[in-house]
């Protein structure tokens, strides 16, 4: 009997269950075409617009019924407040809203959860710091208080999105950061309780990132309700894990610095907005630089605990510990908010200087490498914003105008380091120092506080460098004065990483005096500048930003120093010279030298940033009281007669062996300028260097009475090559006639032509000298000098007297040319021979040809 009715039990389930079926699939297959959603698309928009608390536009509404009965939204788009932007908050192609059951038995039709993919949400600050998701969290949190009235309390839908795009705004400006494939999820647990869970990999857009290196952000919370949402209970969890520093640095900064390592970060928050319990870690494994990997990359454990209040903008009860090396950083202190003065103490122990090194030259990309330290820092700084020390009541009773308290400084401790030796990186003697404190600086108004120490430092010279240095939390002040010797000035050019330190190893002699100051940050300067240029333009500014630039200003004096470079034949002696740094330019200002018989006086300067397309080329102004064209030639090139001082090296002028001549632009100055037989006064020229030559422009002088303009170029080669234009004027006759051995009168004579000429003796450049040379000489004579040849009866005295010369073989023969003597006209025939001294002869004269 029990088994009968045990079987029929059965049989009644299996049949209901059956039915249940069949309905289901009735539903299925006949409901959703008997159903006109699209008559209910206004009240689901208004639906969807109350649930969310903002406007929503959408293109249709379909219906699902399996897996549960939802609706198919398609082009939805939830508006923004105004005040955030125009832009929606939130957009998504395809969305599936399902319904609440239980809703339905009681007549509504409610949203349990919204589904999306590949959707994009806009996050957007204000300038006063309010996110446009507050409006919402603050109206959910309002409606869902246990006396809100049934009629107005809503439920706000759990939200699912995968593989979304979260956008983040400042202001109407969107920033360059997103969340790529990132899943969220937000749904309402207990009764006034949010749950948030976000996966998401952080990008940006204006730059091709590696995203497999930007590491992964994890986020987990818990929100409750509360009556103001500053006092809503939140617990949150965010972790941000394998990320490559240098990835990180580029996402961040927009340029990567050349910093490498793996990064993790951690944030766990309990409490409300008021008053939340906040603890960080921050960990870091193998950070170095890209150019080189240390034996002992640079790693650090940071673990911080603080109260932060969100309305006051207030921290509490800041303690962060970290380990570095064999000895441990603590910080403490608190920033109280506005009105009330911020203290914080940082203690060191026993931390060694050369994890500092390490962190400095990571930071840095101009440090050396080499350098190894050794020592270790110690000590406690305190600081406190015009914090002066409490009084009891009754200490403030006894108060009087006499024993007025001083105030507490800003600053208070030292740091001391111990056993401090800086060598390696061509070092020849490690510095050392076995003490140095640093103590708080007296600082002037408006300054950053600062520590500050000074110690003396043997540099081979007369007297030490006297080295004082300023640290505050941005960078660095260092001023160094004294003495200090050639070849450890070069050592120690290069452990500072100076620009251009190489420049001393050409130099020798006397120690130098210095009078210099540094100062410069030890990280780049926020990159803010940038953000308006175009990409690339963008990422090579900020690239060079990263480089944390330093100024350099003071003196360098040098005293009878020799100088000696690879495009000269011979050392340059320097008598006397200053360097002058600062205002974004180097010149050394005066320099009294000598090369070889040429001595003067010269002034170089160069700008260290070129801020046009075109190169800067450094300037420079040269000053002689007398010059010898060929000595100078001579002594920058290399001498030919065998025997003399550069006979040796002449084979270095050669294009296969010789060193270009570095690119510069400036005047050359001569009060008076020796061209062999004659003297050149006044004489200026603008000149122009080149790898393998120079261009010569606007050339003026004084000469025989008249003036000469001209321009040229000079090569280098097997030898030298010029090539000169020039025009004469107004020459005085009888000066020409003095050089040429005759009696020349009349009016001015007057020149113009073109040669070519190439060697380094006065006979190589007559032998090889070819051009054209045009006179025109009015109303002369010319008389026989005795023991000269006959002058032709036309040349005694004549009204004008031109043609054209040709300058070949070692002479300048006269070749067409007239002379006019009242109506008639006559040429004749002469030449002047480029000798030591130079001979002129005449042929008879005889009838001009006629023109054509």
């Amino acid at each position: 009997m029990t088994e009968e009715t045990d079987r029929r039990r059965r049989r009644i389930k299996q049949l209901w269950l059956a039915l249940a079926l069949l309905l289901l699939v009735a539903a299925v297959l006949v409901v959703p075409p008997l159903v006109s959603v699209s008559n209910y698309k206004s009240r689901i928009t208004q639906l969807m617009a109350a649930s969310l608390g903002r406007p929503v536009r959408l293109s249709s509404v379909g219906v699902r019924v399996l897996p549960r009965p939802s609706f198919v939204l398609t082009d939805l788009t939830v508006e923004d407040d105004p005040a955030y932007g125009a832009e929606p908050i939130l957009h998504a192609n395809t969305v599936v809203a399902s319904i609440r059951l239980l809703s339905l038995w009681r007549g509504r039709l409610e949203i349990g959860s919204v589904s999306v993919d590949e959707a994009s949400l806009n996050l957007v600050r204000t300038a006063d710091g309010h996110w446009n998701l507050d409006p919402l969290f603050r109206s959910v949190a309002a409606n869902a208080q246990p006396g809100a009235a049934p009629r107005t309390s809503r439920r706000l839908p759990a939200l699912e999105a995968s593989n979304s795009r979260i956008n983040i705004k400042n202001g109407v400006e969107k920033l360059p950061f997103s969340l790529l494939s990132t899943d969220l999820k937000f749904a309402q647990g207990n009764p006034g309780e949010w749950r948030i869970e976000l996966r998401g990999q952080p990008a940006r857009t204006d730059l091709s990132l590696g995203l497999a290196d930007t590491g992964v952000v994890r986020l987990q919370a818990r929100v409750g309700r509360a009556p103001e949402l500053r006092q809503m209970p939140v617990h949150l969890d965010l972790e941000w894990r394998d990320a490559q520093l240098g990835q990180l640095t580029r996402l961040v900064f927009g340029a990567d610095p050349g910093w490498r390592g793996e990064l993790t970060g951690e944030m766990h928050v309990d409490g409300t907005a008021d008053a939340a319990q906040v603890q960080t870690r921050l960990r870091a494994a193998g950070v170095h630089r890209a150019e080189f990997a240390p034996a002992t990359p640079l790693d650090f454990d940071a673990r911080c605990g603080l109260v932060y209040h969100y309305t006051g903008r207030a921290i509490e009860n800041l303690a962060c510990d970290s380990p570095l090396g064999n000895g441990r950083i603590h910080l403490a202190g608190a920033l109280p908010g506005e009105g009330v003065p911020a203290h914080f103490t940082v203690e060191l122990a026993q931390i060694p200087v050369q994890a500092g090194l390490d962190a400095l030259r990571t930071v840095r990309s101009d440090f050396g490498p080499g350098l190894e330290a050794l020592g270790t820092i110690s000590g406690k700084i305190s600081y406190g914003e015009n914090a002066a020390p409490a009084k009891s009541p009754a200490a403030a009773a006894n108060h009087t105008a006499k024993a007025r308290p001083a105030p507490a400084r800003p600053l208070a401790g030292s740091l001391t380091v111990e056993g401090f030796q800086l060598s390696g990186d061509r070092l020849t003697t490690p510095i050392r120092l076995p003490r140095l404190v640093l103590e708080p600086a007296a600082t002037a108004p408006g300054q950053p506080r600062a520590l500050a120490a000074t110690v003396d430092l043997p540099a081979g010279g007369a007297t030490p460098l006297n080295l004082s240095a300023r640290l505050t939390l941005a960078g660095y002040q260092l001023t160094v004065r004294g003495q200090a010797a050639l070849a450890r000035a070069r050592e120690l050019a290069r452990v500072a990483s100076m620009r251009d330190a190489g420049a001393l190893d050409n130099l020798a002699g006397e120690p130098m005096t210095v009078d210099l100051a540094a100062a410069g940050r030890w990280m780049p300067a926020p990159p803010v500048a940038a953000t308006n240029l175009p990409t690339g333009l963008a990422a090579a500014a900020l690239a060079s930003q990263m480089s944390a630039p330093r100024h350099l200003s003071g003196t360098v004096v040098l005293h009878n120093a020799n100088w000696k470079s690879d495009y000269l034949a011979n050392h340059v002696e320097i008598a006397q010279a200053t360097l002058h740094l600062g205002q974004g330019q180097i010149r050394w200002d005066p320099v009294e030298f000598s090369y070889g018989p040429v001595k003067g006086t010269a002034t170089l300067a160069a700008v260290e940033v070129c801020a046009t397309p075109t190169p800067c080329l450094p300037q420079f102004e040269l000053h002689f009281d007398s010059l010898d064209a060929v000595a100078l030639e001579s002594a920058i090139l290399g001498a030919h007669e065998r025997g003399t001082l550069l006979s040796t090296l002449i084979e270095r002028l050669r294009p296969a062996s010789s060193p270009p001549w570095p690119r510069l632009e400036g005047t050359i100055q001569a009060d008076s300028l020796i061209l062999d037989l004659v003297t050149l006064t006044n004489a200026t020229a603008t000149v122009r260097t080149t790898p393998d030559g120079a261009e010569i422009e606007n050339f003026d002088a004084r000469l025989l009475g008249g003036q000469v303009h001209a321009n040229g170029s000079l090569e280098t080669g097997d030898k030298p090559a010029w090539t000169v234009t020039a025009a004469f004027q107004k020459l005085s006759p009888p000066e020409i006639g003095k050089l040429l051995h005759q009696r020349f009168t009349g009016a001015a004579f007057d020149a113009d032509g073109k040669i070519q000429l190439s060697g380094y003796t006065g006979k190589d450049l007559a032998d090889s000298a070819l051009g054209r040379l045009h006179f025109d000489w009015r109303h002369g004579s010319i008389a026989p000098a005795a023991g000269s040849a006959a002058i032709p009866p036309a040349l005694a005295h004549f009204d004008r007297w031109s043609g054209e010369a040709e300058i070949a073989k070692g002479a300048v023969t006269i070749k067409e040319n007239q002379i006019q003597q009242g109506t008639r006209k006559l040429a004749a025939d002469a030449a002047v021979t480029l000798d030591t001294p130079p001979k002129m002869t005449f042929a008879p004269a005889k009838e001009a040809p006629p023109k054509r």
